[in-house]
């Protein structure tokens, strides 16, 4: 219809939804925990429960095509690492770690993630480049993508036809 619907009521900053493949769902950061936390409810609003348990801030979740995964960052002790967990936030696995990673977004096969990553700012007051990278979600096959100048904030295309 067009119409918006508030689904949460709480005094906290909820950010980042990302609706699951077949939109029953609806995975977002929240910190009304008092941290950061990664939080899934029905597209309705209704029962909502966390899925984040580990140490650290977890933000920028989002689903997998397939619907089994979610993929994430995570802050925790000085670094910013890429990861995915299984939807009930079991089986969490870190697949990076560095100064800055962030933005991740899944290939429409859900084997493979994009990021951006930004290096530790140098001691002669430039700052450090930002470049665009993909990883296998095993963790395997990082690899830089080359683009004329820094790059951020990366996003799929869906599948296109032959």
């Amino acid at each position: 219809s067009g119409a918006s619907r508030q689904l949460t009521n709480a005094p906290s900053i909820e950010t980042a939804p990302s609706f699951s493949p077949d939109g029953s769902k609806i995975v977002f950061e929240s910190d009304r925990s008092g941290g950061q936390q990664i939080y899934i409810m029905d597209a309705n609003g209704q029962n909502l429960r966390r899925v984040s348990s580990g140490q650290g801030r977890y933000g920028t979740p989002v689903w997998s095509p397939r619907g089994d995964l979610i993929a994430f960052t995570k802050q925790n002790q000085g670094r910013f690492h890429i990861g995915v967990m299984r939807i009930d936030g079991s089986e969490e696995r870190l697949l990076t770690a560095s100064f800055l990673d962030e933005g991740p977004t899944w290939a429409p096969n859900g084997r493979v993630l994009m990021y951006f990553k930004q290096d530790a700012p140098i001691d002669d007051g430039k700052s450090a480049s930002v470049n665009l990278y993909k990883i296998d979600i095993t963790g395997f096959r990082e690899t830089r993508i080359i683009t004329p100048s820094d790059g951020s904030d990366p996003a799929w295309s869906p599948l296109l036809p032959n």
